[in-house]
């Protein structure tokens, strides 16, 4: 692999409200040797001038379902799990020419696709996955129709992004198999869904015994449990639990959230989705009940950032997209800028979610001993949010591990 030199590097990484004067950066196969002002090309190196543009670390999405080609997750499970991997290629493919070099998966991605991303089989994003997530019968993964109690159909199949489970002795069951077969966390759904037929947003779904299960299986493998969690009631139960890692969470509330950062979760918004299901959702064959239930936690969204930020809860950036939603992932950095600082959106997408994929110093910074996942971006993102927008049509420059992925 070659080694590069980035002059007149302004940084833009979440840690300041401006970018950094300009810098050197060496790379050097596939991760990052050196930062300064200081630095000069090592002898045959490629250089690259940086100059009226900022470098960024590449982008990491928290909250991704990269097997989830449809917009009904129900259709979704029944296809064959050649396509849904065909399709997921392309989606992935996507991600990455947005400037996404990281995603976690937090429900449907098996260690099969891990593997082919390591081995360069295909351009895409790192993937740091939970494998299925856990839900109870008439949970967020159950996708029968109220007055179906056959065995589920969906069990084992690629684009199913969940399994059933009940009861502690099925949750450790379950939990094991998933770390087994790759999960680097173990996501559970422990409130009532969107997307789903039978369990309204207020059902708080898995008794405390069972995430308790869940929660000791995890930390017995030495990582956590993430949790679909939308009401002020679920989510504090979670944390009382010793859940980590808190998906969505729009109807929190100030007492819970400074609970949540007193025992150090962090909480994953996931904004756009809701507003891409309120427009498109019906026509892309999410059912109109489903798309009903979306207005409820999609009004409080805005308020949850506000909410979390004064409690001091950190906050990771996820998506959370469905089929040809996926399109508008990078939206979410706009959403969260009309409340939240420019400074503390990038760092969801970039410090924050590199703790909460485990890989703090290797991904989400442009320091020395990380990989060389980079982006370049014509214009200051911390005076407009949205040139991290439009299918990264401000990004002339894409790296992931040295390689270039984009340059225009």
């Amino acid at each position: 692999m070659s080694t590069l030199f980035l002059k007149n590097a302004r940084i833009v990484d979440g840690s300041a409200p401006e970018p950094a004067a300009p810098q050197g950066v060496v790379i050097e196969g596939g991760t990052i040797r050196e930062v300064s002002a200081t630095a000069r090309a090592p002898e045959g190196a490629e250089v690259i001038d940086l100059a009226g543009k900022v470098l960024m670390p590449g982008l990491i999405d928290a909250h991704v379902h990269v097997v989830a080609v449809e917009a009904s997750l129900a259709r979704n499970a029944t296809l064959p799990d050649s396509l849904v991997m065909a399709r997921s290629i392309r989606l992935m493919g996507e991600m990455l020419m947005r400037g996404f070099t990281t995603v976690r998966d937090v429900g449907g991605a098996d260690h099969g696709q891990v593997v082919a991303e390591r081995e360069g089989l295909f351009p895409a994003p790192r993937l740091v996955i939970s494998g299925k997530a856990l839900s109870q019968s008439g949970g967020h993964c159950d996708f029968r129709g109220p007055f179906d109690n056959a065995p589920s159909p969906f069990e084992g199949r690629l684009g199913a992004l969940g399994r059933l489970c009940d009861g502690v002795a099925e949750v450790r069951r379950a939990a094991r198999q998933e770390i087994k077969g790759g999960a680097r966390f173990i996501k559970i759904m422990a409130n009532g869904g969107v997307a789903s037929p039978t369990d309204p947003i207020h059902f708080l779904g898995f008794s405390r015994e069972e995430i308790g299960a869940a929660v000791e299986e995890a930390r017995n493998a030495g990582t956590y449990v993430s949790a679909h969690l939308y009401t002020d009631e679920a989510i504090r139960r979670a944390v009382e639990c010793g859940v980590h890692s808190l998906e969505h969470c729009n109807l929190i509330r100030p007492e819970t959230a400074r609970l949540a950062a007193e025992r150090g979760a962090i909480a994953v918004p996931t904004l756009v989705t809701y507003d891409k299901l309120s427009e498109e959702g019906e026509a892309l064959g999410i059912g109109a009940e489903a798309v009903g239930k979306v207005d409820h936690v999609r009004l409080a969204g805005m308020e949850s950032l506000r909410v979390m930020q004064e409690a001091g809860l950190s906050m990771a950036y996820g998506s959370d997209l469905l089929g040809p939603m996926h399109r508008h992932q990078s939206e979410e950095f706009v959403i969260r800028g009309r409340v939240l600082p420019a400074q503390l959106v990038i760092a969801s997408a970039t410090s924050i979610a590199a703790r909460l994929c485990g890989m703090e110093g290797r991904i989400g910074t442009v320091a020395p001993g990380a990989f060389a996942d980079l982006v370049v971006v014509e214009g200051d993102p911390l005076r407009d949010l949205s040139l991290l927008t439009g299918q990264g049509r401000h990004m002339p420059l894409i790296m992931k591990g040295g390689r270039v992925m984009k340059r225009a």
